[in-house]
């Protein structure tokens, strides 16, 4: 049964309660020129709990960006940089045997900590990827015959280089799919990389400092749930990602496989934390396509058809969207 929603009350909630978004905007300004984009794609992974994959040239603040938001929130956070020889106890943990007790104990690896950043993933070797889907899905880590929980929240915020191939290992398409958003990172522009000269070419460079409580979070998230939806916008998700699936002529032959339901339930999310980030209590059909591509690039398999006519799933998902009725 649906709830009663009072779409005002929830506006005035959502502007009450999203005010520490400008804090955070405000704090990372301090240290990273640009990238407003970026930024709000990061915090609609953390406002939905959904793990963040960053694609882009080495020199785009990726890895700056993704540090300097675990600075402005009081929790843990770890940096794994992903190498060939990285192996799952590395990044796990590990039982160790104790001969005065003649039993084991649990040495945790770097995993349990609340924000991750997963440098270079596509760098770690397919059991290290094995190991982390675990984490990302199930959010504990088997070490021997035990489970233990990871700590909450818990988000994986990962990089990827998307020219360098030697020595990398193509992410696993379930793996993939584990991902709320895959986030291209593109160049500054003349202005801002002038203010990036000016700001970093020091000695020294700017730090942010903690600016809110995991407890914010928390709550911001039940409130980003809580967000109202119209049956039609529903319906317009839907159809979005059926159009994957059961593509019209023209589009056809371009789309090998389809989304699956998982991007129904990301796009219905993000769409909220979307219409959260600009103080609003509903959802509108702009919301669905200001995120769609972000949640639907790493899910739509381009056929061979579509690579011998240069189009990669951005073009496809563009020209998806221009097929399906706006409500």
């Amino acid at each position: 049964m649906e709830k009663n929603y009072d779409v005002e009350v929830l506006t005035e909630r959502v502007e009450r309660e999203s005010r520490f978004v400008r804090a955070i905007s405000e704090e990372l300004g301090t240290v990273i020129v640009g990238q407003h984009y970026l930024v709000d794609r990061l915090l609609i992974g953390l406002l939905c709990g959904g793990h963040v994959l960053l694609e882009g040239l080495p020199g785009l603040a990726k890895t700056l960006a993704v540090s300097s938001l675990a600075g402005t929130i009081r929790a843990q956070f770890k940096r794994i940089q992903f190498t060939p020889d990285l192996l799952p106890a590395d990044l796990l943990g590990t039982q160790i045997f104790d001969p005065k007790t003649g039993g084991f104990s649990t040495r945790k690896g770097p995993i349990f900590a609340n924000l991750i950043l997963a440098d270079e993933i596509n760098r770690a070797p397919a059991k290290v990827q094995s190991a982390l889907l675990e984490a990302m899905q199930e959010h504990q880590v088997t070490l021997g015959a035990e489970s233990h929980p990871l700590p909450e929240p818990f988000l994986v915020l990962a990089t990827q280089n998307p020219i360098e191939q030697e020595g990398t290992y193509p992410l696993p398409e379930a793996q993939v799919d584990r991902f709320m958003l895959k986030v291209k990172v593109d160049y500054p522009s003349r202005s801002e990389e002038k203010e990036i000269l000016a700001r970093m070419g020091g000695l020294e460079t700017p730090a942010v400092k903690p600016v809110i409580e995991l407890e914010r979070i928390f709550a911001a998230r039940k409130l980003v749930s809580e967000i109202f939806m119209d049956e039609k916008v529903k319906d317009y998700i839907i159809a979005l990602v059926f159009a994957t699936r059961e593509p019209e002529r023209g589009l056809k032959d371009l789309i090998a496989y389809g989304a699956s339901p998982r991007a129904t339930l990301y796009l219905a999310r993000a769409a909220r934390a979307h219409a959260f980030l600009r103080g609003r209590g509903y959802v509108t059909p702009e919301d669905v396509k200001k995120v769609g591509l972000d949640v639907l690039r790493h899910r739509v398999i381009v056929s061979y058809e579509a690579e011998a006519e240069n189009l990669d799933s951005d073009a496809v998902i563009r020209r998806l969207f221009d097929s399906v009725e706006v409500p």
